[in-house]
C-alpha cells in the first residue's frame, strides 16, 4: 500500500511539473508568435552551423553588442541601421545572412530591410543571443573575448535568458 501511494505521489509530481519542465523555454516561442509576423524565416541555435559562408548581422543596440555578440557578428545596429555598411560589406545579394537580436524581435524587422535591399538568403535566429547562450554556446565582448555577460535590453526582457550574467 505504501509503494502505491508512492508511486501515486511521484506521479502526479511529474504530471504537474511536466507543462514546467517542457514548456519552461516556450516563453520566447509565444513571445515570438506574438510580436513577429514571420516574415523572415528562423533558423533554430541547435540547426545553426557557423562556417565561413554565413554573416551574421547583430541587430541590436550598439551598447548591447559591445556586451556581448556571436563571434564574427557584424553589428548593424536597429534605430540607427547601418543600411551602407551592409550593402558595402555584403555585395552577393544571394549570401547566406543570420540576423539576431536578444530573442528575435528587433532581427524580423532588420531582415524584412535586408529583403528589402534585394537579398534573398536571410535568416532569423529564434531566440537570438539569448537562446544562443541558453543553449551553452560562447559570446564575445568588445575585446573579442569569451564573456559570460549577456546585455539584456532591460529587466523584463532579461527574464528570458537563463545562463550567463544579466547586464542592463
Amino acid at each position: 500500500m505504501k509503494i502505491t501511494i508512492y508511486k501515486l505521489i511521484i506521479t502526479a509530481i511529474i504530471l504537474v511539473s511536466f507543462p514546467t519542465i517542457s514548456f519552461g523555454q516556450d516563453k520566447i516561442s509565444k513571445t515570438l508568435t506574438t510580436l513577429n509576423k514571420e516574415t523572415i524565416p528562423y533558423v533554430y541555435v541547435d540547426d545553426l552551423q557557423l562556417n565561413d559562408s554565413i554573416v551574421l548581422l547583430d541587430t541590436r543596440k550598439k551598447e548591447e553588442f559591445q556586451v556581448s555578440h556571436l563571434k564574427n557578428a557584424m553589428w548593424v545596429g536597429y534605430k540607427k541601421f547601418d543600411e551602407e555598411k551592409v550593402t558595402n560589406t555584403i555585395t552577393d545579394k544571394t549570401q547566406p545572412i543570420v540576423v539576431y537580436c536578444s530573442i528575435g524581435v528587433r532581427s524580423e524587422n532588420i531582415g524584412e530591410k535586408l529583403k528589402d535591399l534585394g537579398y534573398t538568403n536571410i535568416l532569423n535566429l529564434h531566440g537570438g543571443i539569448f537562446e544562443w547562450k541558453n543553449k551553452g554556446n560562447q559570446v564575445f565582448n568588445q575585446k573579442e573575448a569569451i564573456t559570460d555577460s549577456v546585455h539584456t535590453f532591460n529587466k523584463h526582457w532579461s527574464k528570458l535568458l537563463h545562463e550567463g550574467i544579466k547586464v542592463y
